[in-house]
């Protein structure tokens, strides 16, 4: 771009300095020699003004003007202003344009270039700005053209050019237009009345037909071309390729109409301008025209007064997202949304509707209900476990605490969610112990614990004894997250089975007691026949000896002591023969089912597996429970003594000929043939090493005929053992009043 200094340097605009004082005829004798039209006016080598031709033809205006005597400095009337050299042509025209001046001294540095006018500015800008017309004609990326009224093109640029596929522009330019470039002759008739009738046209669209026949959608702008008489010439304007945006515009229609979600356009009123077959689908509309026809307050919104609050909203905010509302399909069925939609304005800012998505929630609520009824499921099976289910952060902070853990532990949920650190409810420096253990090998694997015995703290300081079993819970990037823990209370089982050891010691105790009794009875029977016989004789021989008689004093004595001493004999016999214990209604399977829970574990430690089989129907007998509870304790006991390497014990009641019958079955080494008849003798036991005096089964036998009952026994010695216990059926006894 042309500079203040190439100007001085094209045209030669230099300068002649003189001073102030240099008469107007001596100015005028320096420009005819220099063949200049103006001087610079310098004073202690500063410019300090101009004068020129225009300066000299006002001077000479002047009747009393006189060019020898008037010096330059009394009629300078152009004024002037200093520019820079780098200063561009549209600089130097914008500074002519914006002031009176007419002349401009070009400075570089502190040296003056020369003097450049107005009329140099102007005609170098003509010849600029024409190279810049060309320059803007030749690469604008639209196509530009100048054409004739008769249908011929007069000039077209090279973007016009690779648009209608044309190489050679002496071709182009002798192309027909109405027949050659327009899809249809017709198209260029309409054009010509169009843009004439109105004198230019602006996107205006129409396909124009390249050289190889293929179809180009263009957007024409244009004016008409007029003489000097106002008769058109021709026409001229820019042509735009409509392909790209064609594409995308029908890319755009496609996606409306195929996209998965429903897409609208609204008006404020409230009917719809267009919808896509997703929206009609979604809500139950076959027809498209119906669906335009809707009210969409009355038939779209579940709720009428909804689409009032969506127009607050969304005229407040210019667009909402994600915004949830029902709609209603036209079955009358609720269809959950979700809106993302924005305000269509007009040009004066006023709205004119709405424009944008609805994205059918349904499925997602259904998922979201069955995650819901998944959670609250699993929820309450924590929260209705019989054993008490806890969860901790790996800070140790609780995050689940269920119900039995409330009741085991006596703090509830909102005392402890968030508020307190597992270590409180373990003995110091367990709780740290058991998440070691979780991440042992030694105790279940990595991140398991089973079964561990466990003593808990309660809230009121009671200790709670049971097993733990705990895990470590991982993401799903396998990283530790949290803890979980069960703790089984086996307070009511070691209650239980602290009893059946009491129970067990008390039926040795019972067992050596009953010996015990036994031995007695039998030295009483065997003492008492010959003390009585010395009682005899004692009476015999008082009869002989008179009263006064100092022997008979001794023998009194004797008598007396021999009376003490069969007293005591009376007394040990009763002693082992003790009262019978109270009888009262008892369900025998109650009873067994009882003593099998107490039994359980210690069966289970000895790999034995129960089978139960209990009647329904049992009648209960009239027994004492303890006795039964001995009887039966006894007889599996003896069973678990059988199978020291396992097995399976079988328990079944029923009724059988108005009798009650309670089979115990193990799968031991059974009882040799020889053995089964005395197998119910004191003292006579079938184990290598001792367990008690061998008194059990032979108290049993006491006791259930005692009760009316009996015991039967089958055995086949290697294949194990049947115990039959029978008892009576408890009937009641009329009363007098039946009687």
């Amino acid at each position: 771009m042309k500079t203040a200094e190439d100007i001085i340097n094209d045209i030669g605009t230099g300068f002649i300095a003189v001073s102030p004082e240099t008469t107007v005829y001596e100015a005028v004798k320096i420009m005819a020699e220099n063949k200049i039209g103006n001087l610079l006016i310098q004073k202690d080598n500063e410019i300090i003004g101009i004068w020129t031709e225009r300066d000299l033809l006002h001077a000479l205006a002047d009747s009393g003007f006189d060019p020898v005597t008037v010096a330059i400095k009394d009629c300078i009337t152009a004024e002037f202003r200093f520019v820079s050299h780098t200063a561009s042509i549209y600089k130097l025209l914008d500074m002519f344009s914006e002031s009176n001046l007419r002349h401009l001294i070009v400075r570089k540095d502190d040296e003056y270039l020369g003097l450049i006018s107005t009329e140099d500015v102007n005609k170098v800008g003509i010849i600029e700005t024409s190279k810049d017309y060309k320059s803007l004609f030749e690469h604008v990326g639209c196509g530009v053209y100048i054409s004739s009224k008769e249908g011929r093109f007069l000039e077209v640029n090279q973007a016009l050019m690779d648009m209608m596929g044309y190489k050679d522009k002496m071709e182009f330019l002798e192309v027909d237009i109405a027949e050659n470039v327009y899809q249809s002759p017709d198209g260029r008739k309409k054009f010509q009345k169009m843009i004439e009738r109105d004198g230019q046209l602006i996107d205006y669209e129409v396909n124009f037909k390249r050289k190889d026949g293929r179809i180009v959608p263009i957007l024409l702008t244009a004016h008409v071309r007029y003489d000097q008489d106002g008769n058109v010439l021709g026409y001229e304007g820019i042509a735009v390729d409509q392909t790209q945006n064609k594409q995308i515009e029908e890319d755009y229609k496609r996606l409306f109409e195929n996209v998965g979600c429903g897409v609208y356009v609204s008006s404020k009123e409230g009917k719809f301008r267009n919808a896509n077959q997703a929206l009609l689908d979604m809500l139950g509309y076959e027809s498209k025209d119906e669906f335009l026809k809707i009210d969409l307050e009355k038939d779209l919104y579940f709720r009428p007064g909804d689409r009032r609050k969506f127009q607050e909203k969304i005229e407040k905010d210019g667009k909402v997202i994600n915004y949830e509302v029902d709609f209603k399909r036209r079955d009358g069925k609720p269809v959950p949304t979700l809106l993302t939609a924005h305000v269509r304005y007009g040009q004066q800012g006023e709205v004119l509707g709405y424009e944008g998505v609805n994205v059918d929630q349904t499925q997602k609520k259904q998922m979201e209900r069955e995650l819901r009824e998944a959670h609250d499921f699993l929820n309450e099976i924590i929260h209705s476990s019989p054993n008490a289910i806890t969860a901790t952060d790996l800070e140790g902070n609780i995050i689940i605490w269920n119900r039995t853990a409330e009741e085991t532990l006596g703090y509830t949920a909102e005392e402890v969610l968030g508020e307190m650190k597992i270590d409180k409810i373990y003995s110091e420096g367990m709780a740290k112990r058991v998440m070691q253990m979780v991440r042992s090998e030694e105790y279940g694997g990595v991140g398991l614990l089973r079964a561990y015995p466990m003593v808990y703290v309660r809230r009121d300081g009671g200790i709670v004894e049971g097993n733990i079993s705990a895990a470590l819970i991982y993401d799903s990037n396998g990283k530790e997250v949290a803890y979980v823990g069960i703790f089984v209370d086996l307070e009511d089982r070691l209650r239980m089975e602290r009893e059946l050891r009491q129970t067990q010691e008390q039926l040795l105790q019972s067992e050596k007691l009953a010996a015990m009794g036994r031995l007695t009875s039998q030295i009483a029977h065997e003492l008492n026949n010959p003390l009585y016989g010395i009682m005899n004789t004692l009476e015999l021989m008082k009869t002989e000896i008179p009263p006064e008689n100092r022997r008979r004093k001794i023998l009194e004595m004797a008598l007396s002591e021999t009376v003490r001493l069969a007293e005591m004999l009376r007394k040990m016999l009763s002693f082992s023969k003790p009262d019978e214990e109270e009888k009262q209604l008892t369900d025998v399977n109650i009873v067994i089912d009882e003593i099998l829970l107490l039994h359980e574990k210690q069966l289970r430690e000895h790999s034995i597996k129960i089978i139960t089989s209990f009647a329904e129907d049992l009648h209960g007998a009239f027994a004492s429970k303890n006795q039964l509870r001995q009887v039966f304790l006894n007889i599996i006991a003896n069973a678990r003594d059988a199978m020291p390497e396992g097995g399976t014990l079988t328990v079944e009641t029923r009724m059988e000929g108005g009798q009650i019958h309670a089979l115990m079955s193990d799968t031991g080494f059974g009882i040799k043939s020889e053995n089964t008849r005395k197998i119910f003798d004191a003292f006579f036991t079938t184990k290598d090493k001792v367990k008690g005096v061998g008194l059990g089964l032979s108290v049993c036998y006491g006791f259930i005929k005692e009760h009316g009952g009996d015991i039967k026994i089958e055995s086949e010695y290697g294949s194990g053992t049947t115990f039959d216990i029978i008892l009576p059926i408890y009937e009641e006894e009329p009363s007098a009043e039946e009687d």
